[in-house]
């Protein structure tokens, strides 16, 4: 009877981790493979352009034009180690991400254009802007830490 239980609870873990896959890609809209890990929102965020038409954030920061876009250089080999834990150029006091704290972090406040952000909401060719959904995939990754994973 034992094994029986055993094998049912994994059974149902198995079916609850499925559901929440499911529901995670259907908040991530026009980037359906978005996860809360660093290298997804590298790949499906910053490198990417999305399906809503949504302009990849490396077309403009980039090597070339990140002195004119905060000097943030959100490039495969560089955007990590100018994210976490790194003060934002654009705004005195405010940090780009603080691991566990996306209100706090500057990303988070301006890809939301929350009041009190320095310059224009991100993208600032004023949109398609990331979705409700993509925002919240990302502020996922920093409540988890903001792991370089």
């Amino acid at each position: 009877m034992t094994r029986i239980s055993g094998w049912m609870a994994v059974a149902l873990f198995g079916l609850l981790a499925v559901g929440c896959d499911e529901k995670l890609s259907d908040i991530a809209g026009p980037t359906p493979n978005l996860e809360p890990t660093f290298s997804s929102i590298q790949r499906d965020i910053f490198n990417a352009p999305d399906s809503a038409g949504r302009a990849a954030c490396t077309s403009c920061h980039n090597a070339q034009g990140a002195r004119f876009s905060g000097n943030l250089n959100l490039g495969d080999a560089t955007s990590y180690n100018q994210l976490v834990g790194v003060s934002s150029t654009g705004k005195t006091g405010a940090v780009r991400v603080i691991p566990g704290d996306p209100t706090g972090s500057y990303l988070i406040q301006k890809i939301e254009g929350a009041p009190g952000i320095v310059g224009e909401r991100m993208p600032r060719t004023g949109g398609p802007f990331l979705t409700p959904g993509q925002i919240s995939i990302i502020r996922r990754w920093i409540q988890l830490g903001a792991p370089n994973n």
